[in-house]
């Protein structure tokens, strides 16, 4: 994949660099934060030119209508280095759609592909000494946007910002989790904004998924908010069921976010030869699935943690196991997926894009 872009960005260089006070071999997922971070305003109707400044704290009024309607939407983005240290990024014009899909629902302008492609490249060049190296690490990438205008009047706002800031990564998750079937709350309904990264859907969630940890879970797996029969998405994440050795996941809807992971998987498996379905699947047809032993996998997936393995999963009070398994689907996706994500293997796909 490549793009034409011409860098015409101002850039205003840190005088302090943080690199050096930053563990490379011990990196949490999300808590350190580069140099420097790409902003861009939109106001008089229209985006103006981006910008990158030192990484800093944000000035807004308390009447800055972020905090009394949350127009806010997000993506999450990685890049990598090869051992060549060229960057790549995966499939970032998809991570730029969803954005300017999220922005369409929450009322937002959207963003211009060339603010949003240069000025991340920009910055990626930038801090390409930010980019980690250790195995399973990489720098995640937030691009997002808020409304910045002001006003108690509960409409749209005039104003908003777009940033671009970053994270040197480790993992998102260390080994299997354990999920409980949500029965009673709902991460989303249709003809809202499930299918949007709004922020508003991850606050909502934190709730429920606190009561799953007090039980000895680590997420939530989300059903319909109708019937709470039927399997949507795990935590944060899209949700795989492998029974026997078919992979099963659920379509796509206003409930559901369109994983830019996901889409990937499915390609992917379908291109190795796994059965693939796309379609609706009931908590009974897992449960049922479990105890005839036909259930073998169940995974997340997202930009995080890329596969993350379910070991077990509670409902009505009763917990069921995942068999431990040699050569699962989800450990052979994962290495696939990311041996693509860090140029170790030929992209069939054209997904990989060369930061230069």
């Amino acid at each position: 994949m490549s793009l034409e872009v011409s860098h015409k960005i101002t850039v205003e260089k840190t005088k302090n660099s943080k690199l050096s006070q930053v563990d490379f071999n011990n990196l949490p997922f999300g808590q350190e934060y580069s140099d420097h971070m790409l902003v861009c305003d939109y106001e008089d109707g229209k985006w103006q030119t981006p910008k990158i400044i030192p990484y800093q704290n944000i000035s807004l009024d308390p009447s800055a209508k972020i905090f009394h309607y949350g127009q806010s939407v997000f993506e999450g983005m990685k890049a990598y280095k090869d051992a060549q240290d060229t960057i790549w990024l995966f499939r970032p014009l998809d991570n730029q759609k969803r954005l300017n899909i999220s922005a369409k629902r929450l009322a937002m302008p959207e963003l211009p592909e060339s603010n949003f492609m240069e000025g991340l490249e920009a910055l990626l060049l930038l801090e390409k000494d930010w980019i980690p190296t250790t195995k399973d690490s990489s720098l995640y990438i937030r691009p997002f946007i808020f409304a910045s205008g002001n006003g108690f009047h509960a409409s749209p706002a005039d104003k908003y910002k777009f940033i671009i800031a970053c994270s040197p990564s480790g993992p998102y998750f260390g080994g299997k989790v354990k999920v409980l079937i949500e029965q009673q709350y709902s991460r989303s309904a249709n003809g809202g904004v499930g299918f949007a990264k709004a922020g508003g859907n991850y606050a909502g969630q934190f709730y429920p998924t606190n009561l799953a940890i007090q039980k000895g879970y680590q997420q939530v797996i989300w059903t319909d908010d109708t019937t709470h029969e039927f399997i949507e998405e795990a935590g944060a994440m899209n949700i795989f069921i492998r029974i026997n050795d078919t992979l099963i996941t659920a379509p796509t809807s206003d409930r559901i976010l369109d994983g830019i992971t996901r889409k990937s998987i499915i390609e992917i498996a379908e291109d190795q030869g796994i059965a693939v379905e796309v379609r609706s699947i009931s908590v009974h047809e897992i449960v049922a699935a479990s105890e005839d032993g036909s259930l073998k996998e169940m995974f997340g997936a997202g930009t995080a943690a890329v596969i993350s393995p379910i070991a077990g999963f509670g409902y009505k009070e009763k917990e069921f196991m995942l068999p431990e398994l040699d050569n699962t689907f989800a450990s052979t996706l994962k290495q696939q997926i990311t041996d693509i994500q860090y140029n170790r293997a030929d992209d069939k796909f054209g997904w990989r894009y060369e930061v230069k």
